[in-house]
């Protein structure tokens, strides 16, 4: 018995086999260019946002609070503000009650905090970093926080025994502030050296605590401004 195919069907299968070969020279090109070309500009913009969004986490605590802070000095020129210390904890409850709901509600993901001491060691500020999920969430949870320069709502000092800021408590602030970019919220709150209830200061200098919140601006900076991913580097995987 003849069981050689007709010729018409070995050439349909020839054309076949041959299709079949090409398509997956094809594809065989296009997963090489794939995993062989650089990352797009879109995808190099995703990293940068993804690698921003993670710096409150991947930073070590001292870049993210510097030893010193630069600030604009009430009677001009340049001073520094000095660190006292730097919260170990990350919870996002050291806020007063109403923005702490507010905080969950957005998908806050960590607050850091750290004191600082202006030059002439009077005036203590405690700067927070809240991390949000996104900048939508950021911006939600802003409006929890007061805008005016009034301590509440808002950050809870954070005190150090054994230090100029020992007394640094609640009932000491007398100003805020509340800055975003990005994923983040810089928060603010400062007091005097002296642990001297705000309602019982002979008078008001809002001035005196004006570089709290102009240091907040510098931490808040560093943190939500984007880098292009550097493929070269070690620290980046392209």
């Amino acid at each position: 018995m003849n069981t050689a195919r007709p010729w018409p069907t070995l050439v349909v299968a020839s054309a076949l086999t041959l299709v079949c070969a090409v398509a997956a020279g094809v594809s065989g090109s296009a997963a090489g260019t794939e995993l062989t070309r650089g990352p797009s500009a879109a995808e190099l913009q995703a990293a940068a946002r993804r690698e921003v969004a993670e710096r409150w986490r991947t930073w070590p605590s001292g870049r993210i609070f510097p030893a010193t802070l630069p600030y604009s000095a009430e009677q001009g020129g340049r001073e520094r503000a000095s660190r006292i210390g730097i919260s170990p904890g990350t919870a996002c409850d050291p806020v007063d009650p109403k923005a702490v709901k507010a905080l969950r509600k957005a998908g806050c993901r960590g607050l850091l905090r750290a004191t600082y001491i202006d030059a002439l060691r009077g005036v203590l500020v405690t700067i927070g970093v809240v991390a949000l999920r996104d900048e939508l969430d950021a911006v939600r949870a802003k409006a929890a926080f007061s805008d005016s320069g009034k301590p509440v709502p808002g950050l809870y000092p954070l005190a150090f025994s054994g230090t100029v800021a020992d007394r640094f408590t609640p009932g000491v602030r007398q100003a805020g502030s509340v800055r975003q970019a990005g994923p983040y919220l810089v928060l603010t709150t400062a007091g005097q050296v002296d642990g001297r209830p705000a309602d019982a200061a002979d008078e008001q200098r809002p001035s005196i605590f004006a570089f709290a919140t102009e240091i907040s601006e510098r931490v808040l900076t560093d943190l939500s401004t984007p880098r292009m991913p550097d493929c070269t580097a070690e620290e980046w995987r392209c």
